[in-house]
């Protein structure tokens, strides 16, 4: 198989296997560990976080919410407890700081059933596929708000893929299961990354939050790049990567700042020239970089 099909070889080959998957598996690391602090409780009876993803208290301390139900809960028209405005608003400094949709690559366990099938897909060398628009997500999102407002329940949490996740590992996973099975074989067989990238609303949700994030990744040496295509093909959200990496003839710097960014670092791990790397917005700095010749450009 070449680079394409295969992702990361190169910078396997270059930097070995540890360093070519440094972010994934720390991504993996917080997914699983974030899931066992929530089921450590009932699973073990260690009660670190009492509630549940929509809104918790950890350490009977800090109180942690979701804003993405809290504004459901708005549209349906009830108005929550302090300490849920409270942790919905850690929640949204959190996320507005690292970027909005870090929830998607590093939080939402969701993301692993997508990802390995987007793996496989690469590995099967699956090319074809039904190609649902973007912004699709958006629609989804508003149609969420405005069902809540119509039916005065949050409507969306009965189906939603990651809340009934977690009450299937709580309570038994039963037909959840078929949930898990569907939401692979979409993406591997219907739709390349098509419900995280393509239908979430949460993503879509969170992917709002993102609009001035400070921390970004940045093509800081993309005059480097060799055109292998591995960070296209690896990242699921490709179409934010072109204005970074091939900008620089229109004057357009090499952070990354489309809202979709997910922040995962998978073109990180798999670039063996090592052109990306996590930046500050802000840095002055991360504009210091060589300006590619047009030919290099791509169009």
């Amino acid at each position: 198989m070449n680079s394409v099909t295969r992702p990361g070889a190169e910078a396997v080959a270059s930097k070995g296997w540890l360093a070519a998957n440094k972010w994934l598996l720390l991504r993996r690391m917080t997914q699983f560990g974030v899931l066992l602090l929530f089921l450590s409780g009932p699973w073990l009876g260690v009660w670190i976080i009492k509630g549940n993803i929509a809104s918790s208290l950890t350490l009977d301390v800090l109180p942690l919410s979701d804003p993405f139900v809290l504004m459901q809960s708005l549209f349906a028209g009830h108005w929550p407890e302090t300490s849920v405005l409270i942790g919905a608003a850690i929640i949204l400094v959190f996320y507005f700081l690292v970027g909005g949709r870090v929830y998607c690559g590093w939080i939402c366990p969701v993301n692993v059933i997508t990802d390995a099938a987007a793996w496989l897909r690469l590995r099967l060398g699956i090319k074809t596929g039904a190609r649902i628009p973007r912004q699709s997500r958006y629609w989804i999102l508003g149609m969420t708000f405005v069902i809540a407002a119509l039916t005065g329940g949050l409507v969306w949490e009965l189906v939603n893929p990651v809340t009934m996740l977690y009450r299937g590992l709580i309570f038994g996973m039963g037909m959840v299961w078929w949930l898990v099975l569907a939401l692979f074989l979409f993406d591997l067989l219907v739709s390349p990354r098509g419900w995280c990238s393509h239908l979430c609303p949460m993503g879509a949700f969170y992917s709002l939050l993102a609009l001035y994030t400070p921390v970004r990744v940045s093509a800081v040496s993309r005059e480097q790049c060799n055109d292998c295509m591995d960070c296209y093909a690896i990242c699921p959200e490709p179409q934010v990567i072109p204005p970074a990496l091939k900008g620089a003839d229109k004057g357009v710097g090499p952070r990354i700042t489309g809202i979709n960014c997910t922040n995962c670092a998978r073109c990180i791990d798999v670039c063996s020239k090592d052109v990306f790397k996590f930046t500050i917005r802000y840095d002055k700095r991360t504009d210091s970089y060589k300006k590619l010749d047009q030919s290099e450009v791509m169009p």
